[in-house]
C-alpha cells in the first residue's frame, strides 16, 4: 500500500473511532456540547470549514482515481487474453484487488466524514433543544404555583366578602374586595394563558426532540451497516 492509500486508511479509522465513541450512552448531547464548546475548539472553528471542504476533495480526487484503476484493470480483454503470462494474469488480478481495495477505503472514508459532519451537528442540535425543554418546564411549573397563589387568594377574598355581606358600614372595602377580585381573576386568565403557551411550546419542543433522536438512531444504522461491509471487505483483502 502505497503512503496516500496508507494516510486513507488511518483516517477512516480515526473516523470509525470517532464514530464508536459517539455512540457511547453514557455520554449525553448536553456533555458533547460542552466539549465542542472548549475554547481549543473556538479557535479551530475558523478553519473548520476550510478543513471539512479540503478533505471533501482530496477524498474525492482519490476516489476518482480509484474507480479509473478499477476500470483500468478490470477490462474484459486483458483478462481473457490466451497469450497472458499466468504470472502476468495474476499481477493483472492482485492490480485489480489493490485498486478495489482503494475504493472502497476512499469511498467509505468519504462517507463517514459527511456522517460524522451531520452526527455533530445533530448532537448540537438535541443539546440545544433539551436546554429550552429545561426551561420551558421551569416556566410552566412557576405559572402553575402562580395560578394555585392566586386561586388561593381568590377563595380567601370569597369567603371575606360572604363573612362581610351583612354589615353596612364595610361596604366600601367589600367593593375594594371586588375591585381586587376581579384584578386577580384578570391575572389568573393571564397566567393559565401563559401556563398553555408553554406546555404548547413544550410539547413542540419534545417532538423535536423525537425527530432528532429518530435521525440520530437512523445515521448510527447505517454506521453499523457500513462497518459490515468493510468488515466484508478486510474479510476478501484476506483471501
Amino acid at each position: 500500500m502505497t503512503l496516500q492509500w496508507t494516510a486513507v486508511a488511518l483516517f477512516l479509522y480515526v473516523e470509525i473511532g470517532i464514530l464508536l465513541i459517539f455512540c457511547l450512552p453514557f455520554i449525553s448531547a448536553r456533555r458533547w456540547q460542552n466539549i465542542f464548546q472548549l475554547s481549543i475548539w473556538n479557535r479551530m472553528a475558523r478553519f473548520g470549514n476550510k478543513f471539512f471542504l479540503t478533505m471533501i476533495i482530496v477524498l474525492v480526487v482519490l476516489f476518482l482515481d480509484a474507480v479509473r484503476e478499477v476500470r483500468k484493470y478490470s477490462g474484459s480483454e486483458q483478462s481473457k487474453d490466451p497469450k497472458l503470462h499466468p504470472n502476468m494474469f495474476d499481477h493483472l488480478h492482485m492490480k485489480l484487488f489493490r485498486a478495489q481495495r482503494n475504493l472502497y477505503i476512499s469511498g467509505f472514508s468519504l462517507f463517514l466524514w459527511l456522517v460524522m459532519r451531520r452526527v455533530t451537528t445533530l448532537i448540537s442540535q438535541l443539546a440545544s433543544a433539551e436546554s429550552s425543554t429545561a426551561s420551558l418546564q421551569t416556566q410552566a411549573d412557576s405559572a402553575n404555583q402562580v395560578a394555585k397563589q392566586h386561586m388561593k387568594y381568590n377563595e380567601l377574598l370569597k369567603q371575606t366578602l360572604l363573612e362581610r355581606k351583612g354589615d353596612e358600614a364595610t361596604r366600601e372595602g367589600n367593593q375594594m374586595l371586588r375591585k381586587e377580585v376581579e384584578k386577580l381573576k384578570a391575572e389568573l386568565k393571564g397566567s393559565e394563558e401563559v401556563l398553555r403557551r408553554s406546555e404548547a411550546e413544550l410539547q413542540a419542543l419534545k417532538e423535536q426532540q423525537e425527530g432528532l433522536a429518530l435521525e440520530y438512531d437512523s445515521l448510527m444504522k447505517e454506521h453499523h451497516k457500513l462497518q459490515i461491509l468493510q468488515e466484508e471487505g478486510g474479510d476478501k483483502k484476506d483471501l
